[in-house]
């Protein structure tokens, strides 16, 4: 028994840890929106600007809804 607890309670807490992390990442994923796009040449150091594209992505959605 891992940590006191019964086999079948003990795997159906892993497993709803395991199910909270995925979900989890999946929000962070579809929050951030990494660019997966590779550069044919790395930028010089210092060139390289990042940006949310979520955030950006509701903000002209926004700006487009108020005019």
């Amino acid at each position: 028994m891992p940590a006191g607890v019964s086999w079948p309670r003990y795997l159906r807490m892993f497993a709803a840890s395991v199910l909270s992390m995925f979900a989890g990442a999946q929000v962070v994923h579809q929050y951030y929106r990494p660019d997966l796009t590779i550069p044919e040449v790395p930028p010089k150091p210092g060139e390289l600007q990042t940006e949310l594209l979520g955030l950006k992505d509701r903000q002209t959605d926004a700006a487009s809804q108020k005019q």
